[in-house]
């Protein structure tokens, strides 16, 4: 039996192709997925993303216990609202989830974690506080819906449904939320866009879905998701990273704070390890597509060292092929590399990605 979102009949009535997403019945599109990505990079779109799970955890000792918890320096996080992207790795430096951390106060933070990593992330949070702080609360949010409206006008239109939150919400930078009433409202997003993330209660969301709506958002599904996030060189986890990997080959050292005293779980790994392979980007030169799992050869100094692709696909903004894929540190921006599609060497650059933001190819 898949999972429901609390917009599951909303989809429904608006005609999506639904599909099993991680055990999740979600929408794929609503009928042109390549309408929709424009719709985000030109207008605004929106997203149900409610699979995905709000932990709030609380008690005295929180701070300390994220500061164990995550990879990334909690310490950051002292303006109520501000939010935090980072990772939560294994004691050998792999990724469990990649998540962002809000700071309501200092006894409250809020976590947002992946759909399909959902129940292996609360269950590792759980053993992780039954160890390091007994006393805090953990809890999962199901009681909530979150949508993402994204793209240059998506602001401006949640203003239009909700123009008592343009107050509190005007002046937010990017990573900073503000609670309006009962919408916590972030301006954070995955697509490489402006715009909001909004948790509100899941009784709540249909008739904001169809405001939104009404106010002229696109709904847009799990095609333009990827699409967008991939153009915007966002990793996806169980494709550009896992437990197998660390955050410092998988293009998130950012996330990561090795200089402070924050003992986080997996950072002594991390300070052992030697890195040997990047994320990069690609765009490819000869016609084709560029998939997953797709091989690359590459040569340095003589060397030919083979990579993997691990997100690719046609870039509807850039009108060609791009993609993310690991291989060896010593391959350089520009370099021309080799994807093996079909069996065929077709040629490819190496590019600085994101590919796409805010509207614009910056390749």
């Amino acid at each position: 039996m898949l999972k429901k979102t609390p917009l599951n009949q909303t989809h429904r009535e608006m005609n999506a192709k639904m599909v099993d997403f991680g055990g999740w019945d979600m929408p794929l599109h609503y009928g042109s997925q390549l309408e929709e990505h424009h719709k985000v990079r030109q207008d605004a779109g929106m997203f149900d993303v409610s699979h995905m799970l709000p932990i709030d955890i609380k008690g005295e000792n929180t701070r300390d216990f994220l500061r164990r918890l995550v990879a990334n320096n909690v310490d950051k996080l002292t303006i109520p609202g501000k939010a935090l992207y980072t990772c939560m790795l294994t004691p050998q430096g792999g990724v469990i989830d990649d998540l962002i951390v809000y700071f309501l106060s200092e006894s409250w933070f809020r976590i947002v974690v992946n759909a399909g990593t959902a129940d292996k992330d609360v269950a590792w949070i759980l053993k992780q506080r039954d160890t390091l702080a007994p006393n805090l609360e953990i809890k999962p949010r199901r009681d909530l819906a979150m949508i993402a409206v994204q793209g240059p006008s998506a602001r401006a239109k949640v203003w239009q449904v909700l123009p008592e939150s343009k107050n509190a919400t005007e002046e937010l930078k990017l990573f900073q939320s503000a609670t309006v009433d009962q919408f916590f409202i972030a301006r954070t997003g995955y697509t490489g866009e402006d715009g909001f993330e909004i948790i509100l209660p899941a009784e709540e969301a249909p008739v904001f879905w169809k405001a939104l709506h009404a106010a002229g958002v696109a709904p847009a599904g799990l095609g333009a998701r990827d699409t967008l996030r991939l153009e915007a060189g966002m990793n996806l986890y169980g494709q550009d990273m896992d437990e197998t990997t660390s955050p410092l080959e998988s293009g998130l050292g950012w996330t990561v704070d090795l200089k402070s005293d924050c003992d986080f779980i997996g950072k002594q790994a991390l300070l052992d390890s030697k890195v040997s392979q990047q994320l990069i980007g690609l765009v490819l030169l000869d016609r084709g597509v560029l998939r997953s799992h797709q091989k690359v050869i590459a040569c340095h100094n003589g060397q030919e060292f083979e990579g993997e692709i691990t997100s690719g696909g046609f870039s509807p903004t850039i009108n060609q092929s791009i993609a993310l894929a690991r291989i060896a540190t010593g391959i350089s921006i520009d370099d021309e590399v080799h994807v093996v599609v079909r069996d065929k060497k077709l040629r490819a650059k190496v590019v600085k990605y994101p590919f796409v933001r805010n509207g614009k190819v910056l390749i």
